[in-house]
């Protein structure tokens, strides 16, 4: 599909809808993620992630490994490709392409080279300037409808986490906890994380 083309970046139509044999098209150096078609950018045409944003995004990435060691679940940190496809549709039809900041896959024929397909179990997205409004509208509506079983949506500046809980197929109201005293998990019993404004 052609692009338009803008002084200073490849600028991905728009406009246009597009599907996952576009996206692995599209330059190495620019990030991207497609929901319902529409590229959207990451990091390609605004500032990387804020150092507190990464700093807590490896601090609760460490966690979640020591947790999950030895258990059948993984966790996965970003960039990942999460593939969220239609039954029976082409991977390269696929027009649902996310990268989530930290995830937790517990079903292991969800696992290619190519990325993840399907919803993961679990998913957390650190609030940024440039992808606040995505997480809590578009990629929530998202991971309702593909079936992510727990999402967090985490503000590393308060570290206040509002937290979906998947029931009979719709999180309805989030539970808003506090990252700075050990917020338990809703699927996965005895898993809690913390973080310290200190460390950050």
């Amino acid at each position: 599909m052609p692009r338009q083309q803008t002084h200073g970046t490849s600028a991905i139509d728009p406009n246009a809808h597009y599907t996952y044999r576009d996206y692995k098209t599209w330059p190495e150096d620019e990030r991207w993620e497609l929901i319902n078609g529409k590229a959207v950018p990451l990091y390609g045409m605004s500032p990387a992630p804020k150092l507190r944003h990464q700093t807590l995004l490896f601090k609760l990435a460490s966690q979640l490994d020591a947790f999950f060691e030895g258990k059948p679940c993984h966790p996965f940190i970003s960039p990942v490709d999460v593939f969220f496809p239609k039954t029976g549709e082409a991977l390269d039809e696929n027009d649902q392409v996310v990268q989530p900041d930290l995830f937790v896959v517990c079903d292991q024929a969800k696992l290619f080279d190519e990325g993840i397909h399907g919803a993961p179990d679990f998913i957390i997205e650190i609030l940024s300037p440039s992808t606040a409004l995505r997480d809590q509208s578009d990629k929530r509506a998202l991971y309702e409808e593909g079936g992510v079983r727990e999402y967090w949506i985490v503000n590393p500046d308060t570290l206040e986490a509002f937290i979906y809980t998947l029931t009979e197929g719709s999180y309805g109201l989030p539970r808003v906890a506090d990252l700075r005293e050990p917020t338990p998990s809703s699927i996965f019993q005895g898993l809690t994380l913390k973080a310290r404004k200190a460390d950050l």
